[in-house]
């Protein structure tokens, strides 16, 4: 089992940055990938992006590809996401999610069913 704590979610201004982070507790878990979804009231899951735990590779949601990066830390076994120009439909919980698949295809990254384990999710809530 994996614990994933989300945390750096607020209220902010359009055009305001924020810095998501997700813990993992279980240092021996093998996480092939770490992602980051987002899911508004009513709405489907939504991948924003995903990086390879391994060589780092990342990858992003063509939408958002200009405002967000990923990044992690090994060391602290931690993922970052960070937001930069904000808007009023990035209203959403972020998640984080870990998968363990060794063997996967990019398109695989991107479904909220690859990941094997989730984080509660932080509220980023952005205002006109």
């Amino acid at each position: 089992q994996v614990h994933l704590v989300e945390s750096g979610g607020g209220l902010v201004q359009a055009g305001d940055s924020l810095r998501l982070s997700c813990a993992a507790s279980e240092l021996t878990f093998d996480k092939s990938v770490m992602g980051w979804f987002r899911q508004a009231p009513g709405k489907d899951r939504e991948f924003v992006a995903g990086i390879s735990w391994r060589d780092s590779r990342a990858y992003y949601i063509d939408s958002m590809k200009d405002r967000v990066t990923i990044s992690r830390d090994k060391a602290n076994n931690t993922t970052y996401l960070q937001m930069n120009n904000l808007r009023p439909e990035d209203t959403a919980v972020y998640l984080c999610g870990a998968a363990s698949k060794t063997h996967y295809t990019v398109e695989e990254i991107y479904k909220a069913r690859f990941y094997d384990f989730w984080g509660q999710g932080t509220q980023v809530t952005v205002s006109p």
